[in-house]
């Protein structure tokens, strides 16, 4: 015989919103970060006599617009810090 499940404990979890801000904040932060290291790898690339140099830049500058579009969409544009 099937017996019910007794009903699940009404436990409700505090939403600490300060939390979530931090969690934005932090990956505003990793963004910039990876945006500004990009950024220094197509200069450093500008000035070498690499063979496929312009593939890699562009190739960059691409991953680079899609970050800040991301930041963007999800209102970090405001709080970069590069």
């Amino acid at each position: 015989m099937d017996t019910p499940c007794p009903p699940a404990p009404d436990t409700d979890r505090p939403v600490h919103l300060d939390q979530h801000d931090s969690v934005r904040t932090h990956v505003c932060q990793r963004l910039s970060d990876e945006v500004r290291r990009l950024e220094n790898r197509i200069e450093s690339l500008r000035r070498t006599d690499a063979p496929h140099a312009a593939i890699i830049i562009a190739t960059y500058e691409r991953m680079i617009e899609r970050k800040r579009g991301f930041m963007a969409r999800w209102g970090l544009a405001d709080r970069r810090n590069y």
